[in-house]
């Protein structure tokens, strides 16, 4: 099963937003789209050539856009805010605290340029809180695709949801693997079955993860490997099942250690089943410039980084 696991090229993950919107936007005349002065950067430029009547222009102003978002889902509409993850969430915390969370509304805040993978741009870009900020509130679902396929049928998906959403995904272009699998908000993707460790990932550290999976199968070790998508809500039962199995764990993260993936399954492991959990994530710093495979490598997202985290977790058993 971990061999059938291969590449068929290179997408960023927002292509695949912007196709899942393509798709969605025809489907369903009650979306709308908002951005704060990136429609190219989060690739809808053929929704507004094909809906300039469902499209909105905020400018530079994003706690006004989020504003502007819950009154238009006041009105009936499915609206999705686009800006990079920082600006979606970081600078307008309070106003989807207030005015989106607190009243439950049907916003859906897509947020690109997430993590170390953003790159060049720097420490100041690179938000690595941003999926414990926003699993922190009450309601919010959480989503974190690992590839172009998964993003856009999360694209399309999350218009179905009633309740906001955070839809997390990146700039760089990076291998697609999930074609004919499916996907499910909530419901986690069980991609290898393995009987000596667990390993769970999300977002972008999917590939790597898949990768370190193929290098410790080369050392005769079986990794029953899944895919977590959906932070929040956490899909409890797929997670119990493959520990149960392993009696290991780790889990792979392109976000600080604190706040995200790693400890949403720690709690769920010592509520109910404690085994040794290793962590591959961002260790409670922020990042700086660099391409993203540098980033990736000196803040211990690396392939040997997960490869190393199983031997540690394997240890402690």
């Amino acid at each position: 099963m971990l061999d059938n696991i291969k590449s068929t090229g290179k997408k960023a993950t927002r292509d695949g937003f912007g196709a899942g919107i393509d798709a969605i936007s025809a489907e369903n005349d009650q979306v709308v789209v908002l951005t704060a002065d990136l429609a190219g950067s989060l690739k809808i430029q053929n929704f507004i050539d094909n809906y300039p009547e469902r499209y909105f222009q905020i400018g530079i102003a994003e706690a006004n856009m989020m504003g502007i978002a819950a009154g238009l889902a006041n009105g009936g509409k499915i609206p999705y805010t686009t800006t990079f993850a920082n600006f979606s969430t970081g600078r307008v915390y309070d106003q989807i605290r207030q005015s989106i969370a607190y009243s439950h509304k049907n916003v859906k805040i897509c947020a690109s340029h997430a993590g170390l993978t953003l790159g060049e741009d720097g420490a100041t870009h690179q938000i690595l809180e941003d999926l414990g900020m926003m699993r922190m509130l009450p309601g919010m679902t959480v989503i974190n695709p690992c590839d172009y396929h998964q993003t856009k049928a999360a694209a399309i998906a999350i218009a179905h949801h009633d309740g906001p959403v955070y839809l997390r995904f990146g700039r760089p272009s990076w291998p697609m693997f999930t074609e004919d699998m499916p996907f499910e908000i909530g419901k986690a993707l069980h991609m290898a079955e393995g009987t000596d460790i667990s390993i769970f990932a999300t977002g972008h550290m999917v590939w790597q993860a898949v990768e370190a999976a193929k290098e410790l199968a080369k050392e005769g070790i079986s990794v029953d490997l899944v895919n977590i998508h959906t932070i929040k809500p956490l899909d409890e039962e797929a997670i119990l099942a493959s520990v149960q199995k392993t009696g290991c764990a780790v889990s792979c993260e392109e976000h600080n250690r604190m706040g995200g993936l790693g400890d949403a399954i720690a709690q769920v492991l010592t509520s109910n089943h404690p085994v040794p959990q290793e962590f591959v994530a961002v260790n409670d710093s922020f990042g700086e410039s660099g391409t993203p495979a540098e980033l990736l490598d000196k803040y211990g997202l690396s392939v040997a980084d997960v490869v190393k985290a199983a031997k540690r977790a394997l240890a402690r058993k």
